[in-house]
């Protein structure tokens, strides 16, 4: 293997790529990964020197304190092929303020700067050639980091494993998806770690969603605050409906996570014109605008779903079909947010880190 040191990063080169065994034209989501990825430890109260190592197990004890008490948080980012054939990250400055506001809610250490911005940079550089370039595809990107004391008791960590892994992906979902809203779970309410992208968030989600697959929906719509009337997210997504002609989502209230795509999408329907109401939003006033006729479209956002469309809603006797062909709003939207990802238009908010 071929060793080296680049930006006080340690690189250990795989001594043979996979690429080759990796069908580019059929890719799912999160099964291929590539030839390397980025380790980095704290302990004693220090970050030691990243490393770029080839893609493999990473050794924990059975006491490891993530597999007893969650001690966990991850984010999830793309990298996009450019028209010029280059590569650019989409904002990564939001998801990797994110990732510190997790560690720092999980009691865990931020992570420098340097480790998480320049080790990622160097580890796209180094296997650039998995990202697709076929419309619809990039490269995935997913940072970890878990607490790793070999201590049976309930306490904050002490020392740390850091890694961030690379997979080559098509789209999330194949069609767009309908969503059964949630009365007898809660994902998170105001207090908990709900804003928070950390792993026990998404544990949580498993049994209810393989419950709303049995009833014939593809994935849950979470609803918190008194009598589970307000609406949160799905399990992938932040959600969005056209009502009436306006785009409405939830407010963020700290019961789900700020999306980075989220964000996003506001802002490009506002530079096309749209209103958009950010509210305190119902599931009851939801049903009504769909019995009045105003219910015209609904869509998810985000880093792995992009924006994707949603065809029906269920809720109690509740059982609304949308067509997503006729999704204007969304798909301008989604269209629009795709150039800018692979600079096919002026990214005119500064929003591409080109690598």
């Amino acid at each position: 293997m071929e060793t080296g040191t680049l930006n006080a990063i340690k690189i250990q080169k795989s001594p043979k790529s996979r690429i080759s065994e990796v069908d580019f034209d059929h890719l799912g989501f999160g099964r291929e990964f590539t030839d390397h990825m980025l380790v980095a430890r704290y302990t004693n109260g220090t970050w030691e020197t990243p490393e770029i190592l080839p893609y493999g197990q990473i050794s924990i004890y059975p006491a490891s304190s993530v597999l007893h008490y969650g001690q966990a948080i991850f984010e999830g980012m793309k990298a996009h092929r450019l028209q010029n054939g280059g590569l650019a990250l989409f904002r990564p400055d939001k998801n990797f303020a994110r990732f510190n506001m997790s560690a720092k809610r999980m009691s865990m250490p931020e992570v420098p700067e340097h480790v998480f911005m320049e080790g990622l940079k160097e580890l796209i550089k180094l296997d650039a050639n998995w990202a697709p370039d076929k419309e619809g595809c990039s490269l995935y990107i997913r940072p970890v980091l878990f607490g790793n004391d070999s201590f049976i008791g309930v306490r904050t960590s002490e020392s740390y494993v850091f890694f961030i892994i690379l997979c080559p992906v098509g789209s999330y979902y194949a069609e767009p998806v309908s969503v059964l809203a949630m009365e007898q779970y809660s994902r998170a309410e105001v207090g908990g770690v709900g804003h928070a992208k950390t792993a026990g968030n998404y544990a949580k989600t498993l049994l209810p969603v393989e419950e709303a697959k049995k009833k014939g929906f593809k994935d849950a719509m979470w609803l918190g605050g008194e009598g589970h009337k307000y609406i949160q997210e799905i399990g992938t997504m932040n959600v969005f409906f056209v009502m009436d002609g306006k785009l409405y989502t939830p407010e963020i209230d700290g019961t789900f996570l700020e999306g980075v795509t989220r964000e996003s999408v506001i802002q490009i329907a506002r530079d096309l014109g749209h209103e958009v109401v950010e509210k305190k939003l119902s599931i009851d006033e939801v049903i009504d605008f769909a019995k009045k006729g105003l219910l015209q479209e609904a869509f998810g956002t985000g880093t792995a779903a992009t924006v994707h469309h949603i065809s029906r809603i269920g809720y109690q006797d509740f059982d609304f079909s949308l067509q997503p062909e006729k999704h204007f709003i969304g798909n301008k939207i989604k269209e629009e947010l795709e150039a800018i990802k692979t600079n096919s238009i002026p990214d005119r908010h500064g929003w591409l880190v080109k690598i």
